[in-house]
């Protein structure tokens, strides 16, 4: 395959699943403000941080509130990683690869770029904003879900699997250090009926809140959530299962072109070391420091995916 195919493709799929990801982010945003009797500004800071925009918006704004960021993370140009621009992106993407893809897929991504340009027009009201981030989650599933149903199981399948779980990982990851590291006002509150809150919104942003009580029986303290978002092998968007679909598709990979990329030496290192660890360690070595080390790494990881299989070439 073409190097700026495969490029495509993987950067199609990671910008499908980075714009669902910010309206996973802006959902936890909403649910975390509502738990603060005060201001919530801290709360609304803390999402444009975990998306990465900060330097952005606030060359923008000089405040944050739900209808500024909601804004500035769904629809402002000036944004590069909007949804609407990231849905633009991938469906020029899409188009570029047009031949790779089959007619659902691509259906679903035009349709849904059109859906969403149409929406965010205009301002979003808040009254309407769980609305349109419903809408944003739906057309990223459409495209998941025709793409699992029709892709021929190949080096194109694996391209793109490659992009959603390198995306899915770092924003996970992301997602569950906001909530300690930023979010959490002081020491004193750690396992406080707020404490547990917030983190019962972070199971609902990663669409595990139903699963977590089925595991657990809605037991749900920090490290218990901590450990399944990380550790669960069988949660769809815990680290853990994040990176053996990586690793599976690199692997793919190698075997199909007859040679083992440096790529998936580094992700089958990291599986590894998931793999045997547990969640008392990782909080005693500290929860924020084990993500900005995983975030570091597995972005190590998607850099060493494009040097490999010539993505620019």
């Amino acid at each position: 395959m073409l190097g700026r195919t495969a490029s495509g493709l993987y950067w199609m799929f990671r910008q499908l699943e980075r714009s669902e990801n910010t309206a996973r982010l802006l959902e936890a945003g909403m649910r975390m403000a509502l738990t603060r009797a005060a201001s919530s500004e801290n709360e609304w800071a803390s999402i444009v941080m975990t998306a990465g925009n900060q330097a952005g918006y606030q060359a923008k704004h000089d405040g944050y509130d739900a209808d500024r960021v909601a804004d500035f993370l769904l629809r402002d140009r000036d944004n590069p990683s909007c949804v609407m621009c990231l849905f633009e992106a991938a469906r020029n993407n899409a188009r570029m690869v047009r031949t790779a893809l089959t007619r659902e897929v691509w259906e679903n991504v035009n349709e849904g770029w059109l859906a969403l340009k149409e929406q965010l027009a205009k301002p979003i009201p808040a009254s309407e904003l769980p609305d349109i981030l419903n809408l944003i989650r739906q057309r990223g599933a459409l495209v998941r879900g025709s793409w699992a149903g029709t892709a021929l199981r190949n080096d194109i399948y694996n391209f793109a699997r490659l992009g959603t779980r390198i995306e899915r990982a770092d924003n996970t990851a992301r997602i569950l250090d906001v909530k300690y590291y930023v979010l959490l006002p002081s020491t004193s509150q750690v396992g406080s009926s707020l404490d547990n809150v917030q983190w019962e919104s972070v199971l609902r942003s990663a669409s595990a809140a139903r699963s977590f009580n089925w595991l657990y029986g809605g037991e749900a303290t920090p490290m218990k959530i901590a450990e399944y978002l990380i550790l669960n092998r069988q949660m769809p968007r815990s680290l853990r299962y994040s990176c053996e679909g990586y690793v599976e598709a690199l692997d793919n990979l190698s075997e199909g072109y007859g040679e083992v990329m440096p790529s998936a030496k580094m992700a089958r290192e990291a599986l590894d070391e998931l793999t045997v660890t547990e969640i008392e360690a990782i909080f005693r070595q500290g929860l924020h420091e084990f993500l900005t080390g995983f975030i570091a790494r597995n972005n190590a990881i998607g850099m060493q995916i494009e040097a490999d299989y010539r993505f620019n070439a």
